[in-house]
């Protein structure tokens, strides 16, 4: 029957030599939370030592994917840093709620598993959970020929986090003149690589070992590994930091994060050239022909993250953060929770 099973596409073989090669990345992740590594039907954390420090603890999660990123992934033959990309993007959603990152599980679907790739990309996610102080605690991975394109891959996560129900930041505190802090990023992040495999592989014909257009090849220059914000945003929150609104900047960009904090009454007012931009971003727009607010609806033009902050706390920040990049951005106004663009 196996044999059948194998011919079908699916080889079970396979799937036992990824878990004896990942088993040690995921158990560099564990803390005595963790109750067994993988291998069995679900993973388990105890909870009791955690929750002990909230009075009212929520659990916040979210689930995501690098999208079409992992074919710039599939091009250079690189898979560990998407794993990266998962884990970051990740605590980076839950984190704009003020949420503590705690718990990652990984789901990867393969037409044919190749157990080197995918040690590869949970060796990545292991680092990522590492650096962060999560658990990686199990996952699936799934063989399905004919769902999947030969040597097609897809990858998704789910992060678990923690806050206090009193200290859940969604914005509704947010008022007029109150300002507006970005985090950089580190290049396209984990959206907008449509749009980017078009302009580049497509209308300009470029490899991803091209050189000369920016400092590094197109192909690392497109990699670069999503940035975690959860230091810089922890600092603030455990130094009394009366933060208003945050909002992840990934697919829709500006123009479609920032109102998904904004109260109705409210705009936010974004000062273009108040930050560095990174030479990806002009050059997509000018290559592309797109236009301004296109450009600042699908990318995140080099501001990662954003955060909405009290002036009078300005100096505070400031100090706080000393050793970060960090560029103030724009201002709270009057208006109809949109974004302007000055």
């Amino acid at each position: 029957m196996s044999n059948l099973y194998t011919k079908s596409g699916v080889n079970i073989k396979k799937g036992g030599e990824v878990v004896k090669r990942i088993k040690s990345y995921v158990a560099s992740t564990h803390t005595k939370a963790v109750l067994q590594n993988i291998g069995g039907f679900g993973g388990l954390y105890d909870l009791k030592k955690i929750i002990k420090n909230y009075r009212n603890p929520v659990l916040v999660q979210s689930i995501d994917g690098v999208g079409t990123k992992l074919s710039i992934a599939k091009m250079m033959k690189k898979y560990d840093t998407v794993g990266e990309d998962i884990v970051n993007h990740s605590c980076n959603d839950i984190l704009a709620m003020g949420a503590r990152p705690v718990i990652f599980l990984d789901y990867v679907a393969n037409e044919t598993l190749v157990p080197k790739e995918m040690e590869a990309m949970v060796r990545g996610m292991a680092k990522a959970c590492r650096e962060n102080g999560i658990a990686l605690i199990g996952g699936e991975t799934a063989e399905m020929p004919g769902i999947y394109m030969k040597g097609e891959h897809d990858i998704a996560g789910c992060i678990t986090g923690i806050v206090e129900k009193n200290k859940i930041i969604t914005g509704k505190k947010i008022k007029k003149g109150n300002i507006i802090l970005g985090f950089p990023s580190s290049g396209l992040h984990t959206n907008g690589f449509s749009l980017a495999r078009k302009l580049f592989f497509n209308k300009m014909n470029y490899t991803v070992n091209t050189k000369g257009v920016f400092k590094e090849t197109v192909g690392k220059t497109l990699m670069k590994v999503h940035v975690n914000y959860c230091k810089p945003i922890f600092s603030l929150l455990d130094n009394s930091v009366d933060i208003k609104g945050i909002a992840h900047i990934t697919g829709g960009g500006f123009i479609e994060n920032i109102p998904r904090i904004l109260p109705k009454n409210l705009d936010a007012e974004i000062q273009k050239g108040s930050w560095p931009m990174l030479s990806i971003f002009p050059y997509m727009q000018k290559i592309g022909k797109v236009s301004e607010r296109e450009m600042y609806k699908v990318f995140n033009m080099s501001i990662g993250f954003v955060v909405v902050v009290n002036e009078k706390q300005r100096e505070k920040i400031e100090n706080i953060l000393k050793g970060h990049k960090i560029f103030w951005i724009g201002k709270i106004i009057k208006g109809t929770g949109k974004v302007i663009l000055k």
